[in-house]
């Protein structure tokens, strides 16, 4: 009897601590968790920029540029979570890590931090404020393929492909060696404050930013401004020789941007003032303005935007950019989508780009 009671109490005591234990182990996988997520897009079609010779392709990135990622979050109790995200691009058309040759692996984001009641502290390499603000409020969203003002932002200055121009933002869609703070949202309103080192001993390499967002019903804002300062040291443009500019004290960048929303039409507005100081070479300005619309046509989009820039001195050029475009969702995962893109560059040929694609997220 002794020993039957035993074993009953030893195997109850099992099942105890067994149980204790995988509670324990759902408790901890509950607080924590990572994903794993992406987006791969193509298109073939027609390409030929401003002031060079038409291409016929197969690549990437038709709306949006193909990336995959990594993202984890552990609570770590009152309100306080670590956070970590890792996002890389690559080149579905060859299989190529990067945008480019010589991309970094994980050059969209690569952070770690924390999310507080007070806000969200983050330090790695990080998207810009600028490219968030560009990307929301232009129908095309992050295209750098049929977006006018992705074009007119980032697609000029320095750049891949480098243009004969000297409009557009020095510099890269994200930031290394960056610390950022994020406010919580407040009724639709929110802000951000961004610092990147240069992390070399010319204190002079630095750039930050700020950022105020907010959204209201069918209402959308944005205001930002980001500075760059190279102390005449350059090292954010590839290749400056070719794009004019040389010596490239800094650059300070202001934006804003609307939308509003109808329901059977969505309206799109941004305004940005660039100013590039060369130092003992002179400076120079940019007027920038995109306009847009988004039309449900069926159970797809149509899209449609200008954008215009005007130099203020430097090569006292103007660039008009427009661009019309359909998507059409298959899924919520996936959509195929045609679209059309005008651009000229005073001086210079007109370039266009035209083709279909498809996207696929997961």
């Amino acid at each position: 009897m002794k020993t039957n009671v035993s074993r009953t109490l030893k195997t109850a005591l099992k099942a105890t601590v067994i149980a204790g234990l995988l509670a324990g182990a759902s408790t901890a996988f509950a607080q924590s968790s990572v994903q794993l997520y992406g987006q791969v897009d193509e298109w073939v079609g027609s390409q030929k920029f401003p002031g060079n010779q038409r291409s016929w392709v197969v690549s990437g990135g038709g709306m949006s540029t193909s990336y995959w990622g990594m993202k984890g979050a552990e609570d770590l109790g009152n309100g306080y979570k670590a956070i970590f995200t890792l996002e890389g691009f690559f080149l579905a058309q060859n299989g190529q890590y990067g945008r480019f040759t010589g991309d970094t692996m994980f050059s969209r984001n690569a952070y770690v931090g924390i999310e507080a009641p007070w806000g969200t502290l983050t330090a790695g390499r990080l998207t810009t404020s600028l490219f968030v603000s560009t990307i929301l409020f232009n129908p095309f969203t992050d295209s750098y393929v049929f977006s006018p003002m992705v074009y007119h932002t980032y697609l000029g200055l320095g750049t891949f492909p480098t243009y004969n121009t000297d409009q557009g933002v020095t510099g890269d869609s994200g930031w290394s060696n960056a610390v950022q703070y994020q406010s919580p949202n407040f009724n639709g309103l929110s802000a951000s404050a961004m610092y990147a080192l240069g992390n070399t001993t010319e204190n002079g390499a630095k750039k930050w930013s700020g950022q105020v967002l907010y959204f209201h019903g069918p209402f959308a804002a944005t205001a930002v401004y980001q500075y760059v300062n190279f102390n005449n040291s350059p090292g954010d443009l590839t290749n400056p020789g070719a794009s004019g500019v040389l010596g490239l004290k800094s650059q300070g960048v202001g934006q804003l941007g609307l939308t509003y929303d109808l329901k059977y039409v969505k309206f799109f507005g941004q305004y940005m003032y660039t100013k590039n100081d060369q130092g003992a070479l002179g400076s120079w300005h940019v007027n920038t303005a995109q306009g847009g619309v988004t039309v449900p046509a069926g159970p797809g989009t149509v899209m449609a935007s200008y954008a215009y820039s005007r130099d203020g001195g430097g090569l006292d050029q103007t660039r008009q950019t427009a661009a019309l475009g359909y998507d059409y969702p298959l899924s919520k995962r996936t959509d195929v989508y045609a679209a059309y893109m005008y651009d000229k560059i005073s001086s210079q040929s007109s370039g266009d780009t035209f083709g279909v694609g498809i996207r696929a997220k997961f």
